[in-house]
């Protein structure tokens, strides 16, 4: 064999290699993104942002969701917390917005804060902290 057969031989393999992982971490993060957004949380999260009258106000009826949600669930044992970041396209505007969520005692999930950015680059806060009937989708 000569030295130039071997070489290719050596980039094949390792591009190969190179190959393989990146198919396993694009799985691995295509499968996180799936999984967070179809959870439970998400889809709360979903609800209570689609029935939100102030939202509703500025960017009009919420017509669809961004693509990837993104955030963290944690849960150990009945309990759980989320917080949840999500792109609401409206008629009249496309915003992001974040929203917290916990659960006890294997509960539903709630919504535990809600707000987004608004044009203007101002946070609006979606949920009445003193109220917490608004908190159910």
């Amino acid at each position: 064999m000569t030295t130039k057969k071997l070489l290719v031989i050596i980039i094949s393999i390792i591009a190969a290699i190179a190959l393989v992982v990146a198919i396993f971490i694009g799985g691995i993060i295509g499968l996180a993104f799936y999984s967070l957004g179809k959870s439970e949380a998400a889809t709360t999260s979903k609800t209570f942002l689609k029935n939100n009258e102030k939202l509703k106000q500025d960017i009009g009826n919420v017509n669809d969701f961004g693509t990837f949600i993104t955030g963290s669930i944690n849960t150990k044992n009945a309990d759980g917390d989320a917080t949840l970041s999500l792109k609401v396209i409206g008629e009249k505007r496309t915003v992001n917005a974040d929203v917290s969520l916990m659960y006890r005692d294997n509960r539903a999930w709630r919504v535990t804060d809600a707000s987004y950015v608004n044009e203007k680059g101002q946070t609006v806060k979606l949920l009445d902290g003193y109220d917490p009937a608004k908190s159910e989708p």
